[in-house]
């Protein structure tokens, strides 16, 4: 190097420091780029995000290729900076020394900690670009690039580890799916990004969660002398028909097939039982998203659901289903009105067959769904016991009266708001 300038040494030390930043932008860019952003601009035809796409494809060769070009520039930088201290200050032991750690702490700054931060912020801008020039070194670097990584293959061989290549094995778990909705709330609409982790959690919600108990449905009595002023004042589309008893139920009655049954003065049971669909069971076990695939094969909008002895707990239709993910639908039946009476003081007055789903979601509660599905159910597991009215407790941190008890079971309570740091 006697032949070369010391400027053009500074020069070439200047680029080599810039080069072996550009590769480590380069290989945190590529490791941290979103693979779903990546592929959703592959479908808009982007001809980098395709390039980045195959070369993330062989990540092996890809990081193989990356190191090797990166430690060259870093040996060339500290080779060239010996040159330029021999040239200011002679070939004394100590400059030698300063000079290495001082190229060391200049490339660790400048080549390393540096262009990673700045790669690690904005990924997709520095990978797609740089793959143009990383193809054509990855083909150049390839004969070193393949004997490195036969000798590691070898070492992790003996070392009995084994390294899985293949991405496509990969699965995304439902919590990383959660996960990646909520890194989005910056780039999507606050009641999107809730429906979508609505949507998340129909797989681990079951129709037991959300269905109506059997003591709230609306059903006819076939046996009822006053069945045909039922079917006219009824405010449901469907409605379970059921013969001596309500759990024993024997079709499903469709609204838009009773008008011509009411027009005769007397009610054709006959000709009623022929119209019925036959009842839809569901195990009370069924996860939401199952159910709402089911519904969509059956072309029905309606079940019954049933323990594991075959008892009928209660019924479950596809609008409850999407009230899980979009939420309460504006439509209301009498019955259902009403359920939740506000007091002026901030507490509510509450039916004790009220969802505990319900409640959290309409009124903004926390109480614990693991357990039981009704505030009833909620106030007897934690007493285990028939409370008498006028009775007192405190759950989740919200303080909860009981109003009137009916048959063993609450029949209203009144919930009032939660006292934060006193205990529960």
């Amino acid at each position: 190097m006697d032949d070369i300038s010391l400027g053009a040494l500074i020069g070439a030390l200047l680029l080599l420091i810039i080069f072996g930043a550009w590769f480590s932008a380069a290989e945190t860019s590529m490791m941290a780029i979103n693979r779903y952003r990546l592929n959703s601009l592959i479908r808009k035809g982007s001809k980098s995000a395709k390039l980045t796409s195959r070369l993330l494809a062989k990540v092996d060769k890809l990081l193989g290729s990356i190191l090797f070009g990166n430690t060259l520039l870093n040996v060339a930088a500290a080779a060239v900076t010996n040159v330029v201290i021999m040239r200011l200050f002679g070939a004394d032991e100590l400059n030698l020394l300063l000079g290495t750690l001082g190229i060391t702490f200049v490339l660790l700054v400048f080549s390393e900690i540096m262009p990673k931060i700045i790669a690690a912020s904005h990924p997709e801008r520095i990978a797609l670009p740089s793959s143009y020039l990383l193809a054509p070194l990855i083909t150049l670097f390839h004969p070193v690039v393949s004997v490195a990584t036969a000798l590691v293959k070898g070492m992790l061989w003996l070392l009995r580890i084994r390294i899985e290549t293949d991405q496509s094995r990969q699965k995304i778990t439902l919590e990383e799916l959660r996960g990646l909705v909520l890194e989005a709330g910056h780039f999507l609409p606050r009641k999107h990004q809730k429906m979508l982790l609505n949507l998340v959690d129909l797989e681990r919600i079951t129709v037991n969660d959300v269905m109506i108990p059997r003591n709230q449905i609306e059903a006819l009595d076939i046996d009822s002398s006053e069945l045909r002023q039922q079917i006219i004042t009824c405010h449901h589309t469907l409605l379970p028909v059921y013969a001596e008893t309500p759990s024993n139920i024997i079709g499903i009655l469709h609204i838009k097939r009773a008008p011509a049954l009411l027009q005769e003065t007397t009610l054709d049971l006959t000709q009623l039982r022929e119209v019925l669909h036959e009842p839809y069971f569901i195990p009370s076990d069924t996860p939401l998203l199952k159910q709402l695939q089911q519904f969509q094969e059956r072309h029905t909008r309606l079940g019954l659901v049933v323990d594991e002895y075959g008892e009928l707990l209660g019924l479950v239709t596809l609008e409850n289903i999407l009230e899980e993910i979009v939420g309460e639908f504006t439509t209301q039946s009498p019955s259902q009105s009403g359920k939740f009476l506000r007091h002026e003081d901030g507490s509510f007055l509450l039916e004790g067959s009220s969802s505990l789903r319900e409640l959290n979601r309409k009124l903004g509660l926390h109480f614990p769904l693991e357990g039981a599905k009704t505030l009833n159910g909620l106030i007897l597991e934690h007493l285990e016991d028939i409370p008498e009215t006028g009775t007192s407790l405190k759950i989740a941190g919200y303080p909860i009266e009981i109003i009137q008890t009916q048959d063993r079971i609450v029949k209203v309570a009144r919930i009032f708001p939660a006292q934060p740091g006193k205990n529960q």
